[in-house]
């Protein structure tokens, strides 16, 4: 294996880290609630500021940050969720916590964006696509294992420690990325304006929606698994830990899958995805109360599940590639517009219509998406004839 693998497989680290740092927060919100004795809704808002800062910032500081040296900016960005970790692990103010929820937030879609680019320059315009899904494997396996793990250490050993092994994580790929990664000077530098000038390209803001409509899609649902799982499927506590274990470890196979799907047929697989993902949320609502079948379902739904991500971001950035790390910034920021839209859906569902109708809200979503990806696709095709046409004449 040569030096560029090992590389890739430290961004992907990375990404598993920085997942584990945002998301982790979610499985120890009891813990920090008895440390900061605050309410459940005021240790809510670690994770709703975090994404909401993410989703603000994400272009802007993408564009700011577009001419300084991508090894600079992806070191900077580790050490920063390192520092977070570790103000996490000790501090005593509430307040505190929450403005080193925000530093982070800042560089999360900087460090993305740049690890996602990086890994497709480190290989050969046909084997890119591979390499950025092995990034996006960070991503999925931050759901699978660094979640959960964060919680286990919480419960078996501290608080302290739970936010201590994401401190661990980000210092191993900080250290990786030092000795590994060669210097990145920006080559071709581009203005502000024409990474702006995407923005113009209507088929990059139907993309955007297509974006926020599928995360918003995942989360309607997924934000509220473990309930759904405890009051319609009846699981226990020991069966929910098992079914999310389950699921993430299915995402890390969906993340191959469609991979592996979009390298051979970009067109069908984004196309389909949505349709897919509606048949099922509907298994999901007929079958949810049966034990057996609910498993089996869940099997299936993780690795789905991870396709949305890697499909939105594949369909986003065939209309961005003139700015790429503009458009993996606008990826990352549309797509926590989907998480928090989602998750207000998901919930508004369950308080005006039971938690058994919480599949709908995710079938809306996945419909929203399929229009807007065959909308795109209309464009594409009306355009290729118009081309085929001009050229014949010509």
């Amino acid at each position: 294996m040569n030096r560029n693998y090992y590389i890739i497989i430290f961004l992907a680290f990375g990404v598993f880290g920085l997942i584990t740092m945002e998301m982790g927060v979610i499985g120890v919100l009891p813990q920090l609630t008895q440390k900061f004795h605050i309410s459940s809704s005021e240790a809510g808002s670690l994770v709703s500021v975090f994404a909401l800062i993410v989703a603000l910032s994400g272009p802007f500081l993408t564009l700011l940050t577009a001419n300084i040296n991508r090894k600079v900016i992806l070191l900077t960005a580790i050490i920063m969720f390192a520092i977070s970790n570790i103000v996490y692990a000790f501090t005593t103010k509430f307040e505190v916590m929450l403005a080193f929820r925000i530093i982070p937030a800042i560089f999360h879609p900087v460090f993305l964006s740049i690890a996602l680019v990086t890994a497709a320059q480190l290989v050969p315009a046909e084997k890119s696509s591979k390499a950025v899904n092995r990034v996006f494997a960070g991503l999925s396996a931050g759901f699978a294992f660094g979640v959960p793990l964060t919680s286990y250490f919480a419960e078996k050993i501290s608080l302290e420690a739970a936010f201590l092994f994401g401190a661990v994580v980000s210092f191993i790929t900080f250290i990786g990325i030092l000795v590994l990664l060669p210097s990145m000077p920006v080559k071709d530098k581009m203005s502000f304006g024409n990474q702006l000038s995407i923005l113009r390209k209507p088929k990059l803001w139907l993309a955007n929606i297509a974006a926020v409509s599928i995360h918003a899609a995942m989360f309607a649902v997924y934000s509220y698994f473990a309930e759904y799982l405890g009051q319609i499927t009846r699981m226990n506590g020991s069966w929910i830990s098992i079914m999310l274990l389950t699921f993430g470890i299915t995402m890390i196979i969906g993340n191959f899958l469609f991979g592996t799907f979009l390298h051979k047929n970009m067109k069908k697989t984004v196309i389909l995805f949505p349709l897919l993902f509606t048949v099922i949320y509907f298994l999901v609502y007929c079958l949810g109360s049966y034990f057996l079948p609910m498993v089996i379902i869940i099997f299936v739904w993780g690795a789905i599940h991870s396709g949305g991500i890697i499909v939105s971001q594949t369909l986003l950035m065939t209309e961005a590639k003139e700015a790429p790390e503009f458009g993996n910034s606008l990826f990352v920021s549309f797509s926590n517009v989907g998480i928090a839209v989602g998750t207000v859906i998901g919930g508004w569902f369950i308080s005006n219509l039971g938690i058994h109708q919480l599949a709908w809200g995710g079938i809306i979503f996945t419909l929203l998406a399929f229009l807007s990806i065959i909308v795109i696709t209309a464009i594409s095709s009306t355009s290729h004839i118009r081309s085929t046409i001009s050229s014949s004449q010509d």
